[in-house]
């Protein structure tokens, strides 16, 4: 799915009252009444306490307002603040008129806030998307007065405060939600981790915002699920043999770190390749031959690490990097492969390491090759971040200049493509935050870069979205804390079976 825009957000309410000929207070009826449905599902109405709902003088306030009405006239206790304003938005005002008296509305005093005892259901409706400056005086205040409650803090749309496609100013005062309900599509700050203090739990709720505006609008952001893939990875053909999905070549493992390999080499078997040749030194024949048979062990000259590239003409996409560590004749192997391969190439691990080290190799990238750095991997390929904007920046620019796929790893795991488009996978889960699971991940996506009906785009958000997605059928059997990168490698058939069958778009 899209990941709109503050502005394009707007366009897109805008565009839908238009298309259906209704009022801009029917559209917030519709968002509101899916919220409180939200609410009304988890909280029962004899819950103890009031649901306190904070409202600001703009639309997201207007939302506020109708959730209150609908919850009273459900009814749950509820209670209303209003932050003081010299005006306010014409749906607010409406939907404050439309109060029932009987429900307790009352304006926020800056010298005396109410008491929120602990556990107490806040709703923070005070600044939706529309804001652009810091939040101070009276609204900062209260916002200070929330973080402090030990409140379970629902944020309406996005947290008040927080900016939803920028940076945050230094010390800029935001709301620390337990939840955080969002509208249509997710926001790019739900997916940055610098956010995660704010934003909590998100979840988005359709509201029937217009197709037409939305399939048309031109965005550089998506969100990848199961509906962005449907049809991308094709059914093997009835006539298949092992040579209709390529042979890989997979350049992997040092003394003490041929687990990388055995992991990776797993991986790549089971993402679907016909043939896969591993190349270890010396010290891993007896290892990789044991761990994984399916696999051609191609062993170096060398006992300890890798110091010579076989000849590369029998296949058709190369990954390169877990475990093979940095010794100064790997550096020379992985210079020989960016010279002399012609065919598609994974590169991950050491291999970025090296990369890093030796910054005049990455002018010798083919074009399309398929980078997975984690976030300090990809600091010594570019420069130390300001903040996880300008990561993205950064990671956009480098795709660019070097023409290539770039993954970086980490939860919603960011691609960008050579002409700087970003794409955030939506799988995963904490538990995958263990040794060996990118290692999984490069095995993965080197299966697929060998299937050649793939195109590099397609290869590279299937595996990203299979290999989380593999995590969490995992982390199903094994919980997040007991969960082991081996795991995710027996959950990667289930998880390409299920992108096998999502149905195509016509």
């Amino acid at each position: 799915m899209k990941i709109l825009s503050a502005d394009q957000t707007r366009q897109a309410d805008q565009a839908t009252i238009q298309a259906e000929g209704i009022r801009s207070e029917e559209l917030m009826e519709r968002a509101a009444t899916a919220l409180s449905s939200w609410l009304m599902e988890r909280v029962e109405p004899d819950e103890p306490g009031e649901i306190h709902i904070f409202c600001g003088p703009g639309n997201n306030g207007g939302d506020g307002l109708v959730v209150a009405r609908q919850l009273h006239e459900a009814g749950y206790a509820v209670r209303v603040w209003l932050l003081p304003a010299p005006k306010h938005s014409p749906d607010f005002t409406l939907n404050r008129q439309r109060l029932p008296e009987e429900l307790p509305c009352a304006e926020l005093n800056p010298q005396k806030l109410p008491r929120l005892l602990p556990h107490t259901i806040v709703l923070d409706a005070l600044f939706g998307t529309g804001l652009r400056r810091p939040l101070t005086d009276v609204a900062a205040s209260v916002v200070q007065h929330l973080n402090k409650a030990q409140a379970r803090v629902i944020a309406v749309d996005v947290p008040s405060g927080l900016y939803t496609d920028a940076p945050q100013p230094a010390d800029s005062v935001v709301v620390q939600a337990r939840y955080t309900i969002s509208f249509e599509l997710p926001k790019l700050a739900f997916l940055l981790p610098q956010n995660a203090p704010f934003v909590g739990q998100w979840h988005v709720l359709p509201i029937g915002l217009n197709e037409e505006f939305i399939h048309t609008s031109l965005v550089d952001t998506y969100y990848v699920d199961a509906v962005l893939l449907a049809g991308r990875l094709p059914q093997r053909p009835q006539f298949s043999h092992k040579g209709t999905f390529g042979h890989a070549l997979l350049l992997a493992g040092s003394r003490g770190k041929l687990g990388a390999a055995v992991l990776a080499s797993r991986a790549c078997l089971h993402g679907g390749v016909g043939l896969l040749t591993v190349r270890v030194p010396a010290a891993g024949y007896d290892i990789l031959q044991i761990s994984a048979p399916e696999a051609m062990a191609l062993t170096d000259p060398a006992t300890d690490f890798v110091t010579e590239l076989p000849d590369l003409k029998p296949y058709a996409a190369i990954g390169i990097g877990p475990g093979i560590g940095q010794e100064a004749a790997t550096r020379d192997v992985l210079e020989q492969l960016l010279r002399e391969a012609d065919v598609p190439l994974v590169l991950d691990a050491d291999a970025l390491n090296l990369l890093g080290a030796n910054r005049e190799l990455l002018d010798l990238l083919p074009p399309d090759t398929l980078l997975t750095p984690h976030p300090k991997e990809f600091e010594r390929l570019t420069e130390p971040a300001r903040d996880d904007y300008h990561r993205l920046e950064l990671l956009r620019n480098f795709a660019r200049q070097r023409r290539c796929y770039c993954v970086l790893k980490g939860a919603y795991t960011a691609l960008a493509t050579p002409d700087g488009t970003l794409y955030f996978n939506s799988t995963g889960n904490p538990g995958m935050a263990t040794g060996g699971s990118g290692d999984v991940l490069t095995g993965l996506l080197l299966a697929l870069r060998t299937d050649q009906r793939l195109s590099p785009l397609d290869a590279a958000l299937l595996g990203l979205y299979a290999h989380g997605r593999a995590g969490d059928l995992a982390a199903e059997e094994t919980g997040q804390a007991g969960l082991v990168a081996g795991d995710i490698v027996r959950y990667i058939g289930p998880a390409l079976q299920k992108l096998t069958t999502l149905p195509a778009r016509l």
